[in-house]
């Protein structure tokens, strides 16, 4: 059920003359599994950023903390969707978009983190680690929590004797990354490439907090599931949002004519 405060907001919204209709993945418009490559969008929710992707004047993007690789693999997302990786360090804008490039002294750090977490993942074999082209993360789904908790506190220690090396903090993932990137920083570059008047986001884990706090007088937040907050408006699960994006369509689609 979508509050009425939600719906007189995304009713304003779907005014806009350019909108920006950006969102997370896991979690968000797919719900979270033991293994990320098993992750899907769920069907009514993919069909509905099918449709925004072809509304007029109507931009949308996914804003991942997957790598594009991986979310590309995951989401099948349509062509004409914008697409921020690895917390905001890769982007895809088009056909032309520049891929990442690390400098030499960027991958050196990058080898010299991975190592770091491979150690970790030694003492802690029930964790596992995943490379990306920016970073490298923890994993600790799989583990008990004192398991989990005692290897990030591990990683931690590792990671802090790198200079130069961001850590994030996830949903049972610790990120480590060479580039210093958010999704606040992804929101604000989509938002000045697509001329956005307003801005729809929404996500699920303390990094998408980055991209609730740039969102302007107008746009519209919305996290999905528990936890503080700082978007104005939250549903329960990912079968919640999906029908937020519905009925956003539904508005959209009239706003426009189309």
């Amino acid at each position: 059920m979508i509050s009425l405060d939600l719906r007189t907001a995304l009713a304003t919204l779907a005014a806009a003359d350019e909108l920006l209709v950006a969102v997370d993945f896991d979690g968000t418009l797919a719900p979270l599994v033991e293994h990320a490559e098993d992750a899907r969008p769920l069907p009514e929710a993919a069909a509905a950023m099918r449709a925004l992707a072809g509304v007029p004047h109507t931009a949308t993007a996914m804003i991942s903390g997957r790598a594009l690789d991986s979310l590309r693999r995951a989401a099948s997302p349509e062509p004409e969707t914008l697409l921020v990786g690895s917390h905001g360090a890769e982007t895809w804008t088009g056909p032309n978009a520049e891929p990442l490039q690390l400098t030499p002294e960027q991958a050196a750090l990058l080898a010299r983190a991975r190592n770091a977490l491979e150690q970790v993942v030694m003492d802690f074999p029930e964790c596992r680690i995943e490379g990306k082209p920016a970073g490298v993360v923890l994993h600790t789904r799989s583990a008990p929590h004192d398991v989990a908790s005692a290897a990030v506190d591990a990683a931690r220690v590792r990671l802090g004797e790198l200079d130069g090396v961001q850590v994030t903090d996830g949903k049972q993932v610790l990120e480590a990354s060479v580039v210093h990137a958010n999704k606040g920083e992804g929101i604000r570059a989509l938002r000045e490439l697509t001329g956005a008047t307003a801005v729809f986001f929404a996500g699920d884990d303390v990094t998408d907090e980055q991209g609730f706090a740039v969102l302007e007088r107008g746009d519209v937040g919305i996290k999905v599931g528990a936890g503080e907050t700082a978007a104005a408006f939250r549903v329960q699960n990912p079968g919640e949002f999906a029908q937020v994006l519905e009925h956003l369509l539904d508005l959209r689609r009239a706003a426009v004519g189309n």
